[in-house]
């Protein structure tokens, strides 16, 4: 399935207006630029580090329109490529699950236990997949 960009950008919106409307209240101190939203979807997240490259699945823990919290079992460097697949459910597409890819960099790791910690990925692009698609050129 192609999805053009204004089909796209509906897509956006509707998430957007989903995660809105399912927040609860918002404290001063999470308020930020761009405003995050608690959603749990499970993903894959790709990323190299030197030359060093890592793949696992995940979930999320917030999302933004300009980035992602997530949990990883072991720190990625600052500045760290990242590659996240994810599925928008049918619940915000209203047209079925949608598949996204997006690329970006970690801006910042922080320390939760001995075995997790947490990943700031800054996302620098996105796009839809088609099908089975998950490496798109």
């Amino acid at each position: 399935m192609q999805y053009s960009w204004s089909i796209a950008g509906g897509l956006v919106n509707r998430l957007v207006a989903a995660l809105a409307h399912s927040q609860e209240s918002v404290t001063a101190m999470e308020r930020r630029m761009n405003q995050r939203f608690q959603i749990r979807l499970p993903m894959t997240v790709r990323w190299t580090s030197g030359s060093s490259v890592g793949e696992i699945l995940t979930e999320s823990k917030n999302v933004s329109s300009r980035g992602v919290y997530f949990f990883l079992p072991k720190e990625v460097k600052e500045t760290s490529r990242v590659e996240i697949l994810l599925t928008l459910p049918h619940e915000i597409t209203l047209a079925g699950p949608v598949r996204v890819r997006c690329l970006g960099r970690v801006s910042r790791n922080e320390c939760k236990d001995a075995n997790t910690v947490g990943i700031v990925a800054q996302i620098e692009r996105y796009e839809f997949l088609r099908g089975s698609d998950e490496y798109a050129a």
